[in-house]
């Protein structure tokens, strides 16, 4: 159980000297962190394509690393919005890309500039989109200037156009917000 102490007695053995010693942490070190990485991994892999929150922590060679809790994630320069500017302690919203397993640290790869980051940023205020009434038929994105997005509704009283705005452009304007004053527009999805 967490917070347990195990105690057994070891046979005393002249033979161990310091460096046997010093294998051993070096082991379990090594094992402690091998359990913890798969821990996060195991948390990490059903949020791929979800947005997260995290708090920008520093820059290196352009990337940008956010601390998201128990982990660190990375966005990658060409992930993030050209002209907007991080701060290290501010907190942003994240589309989690992809997880990657090969590397030391688990790599969450995190995005701000991606197509997806705005539609599952309406799907977050815009309850008809979460429930499917309505849905986020195309999207396109110039990152950091203007996104539209073609939106159609499966019932018929409901207006998507209207759905996403909402009542004096509230929901839009959350949406816009978290994106630094990109132009938005909405638009009513046809076939042709």
């Amino acid at each position: 159980v967490l917070g347990e102490e195990l105690l057994f007695p070891l046979e005393t053995k002249e033979s161990f000297g310091r460096s046997a010693a010093q294998a051993a942490k070096q082991v379990i070190i090594q094992k402690l962190r091998e359990s913890e990485r798969n821990s996060i991994l195991t948390e990490w892999h059903d949020k791929e394509g979800q947005i997260v929150s995290g708090v920008v922590q520093r820059f290196e060679r352009g990337h940008i690393y956010i601390d998201l809790g128990r982990t660190v994630g990375v966005m990658f320069a060409n992930e993030s919005v050209p002209g907007e500017h991080y701060r290290p302690g501010e907190r942003l919203r994240f589309l989690v890309l992809a997880v990657q397993e090969d590397t030391r640290l688990p790599g969450i790869i995190l995005s701000r500039s991606n197509p997806k980051f705005v539609s599952k940023l309406f799907e977050m205020e815009v309850p008809e989109l979460a429930d499917g009434v309505c849905e986020v038929k195309l999207i396109t994105r110039e990152p950091g200037s203007r996104t539209k997005i073609a939106v159609s509704s499966n019932a018929e009283r409901v207006d998507p156009v209207g759905a996403c705005v909402g009542q004096r452009g509230t929901r839009v304007m959350a949406v816009n917000n978290e994106l630094g004053q990109e132009k938005i527009d909405i638009i009513q999805w046809a076939e042709d």
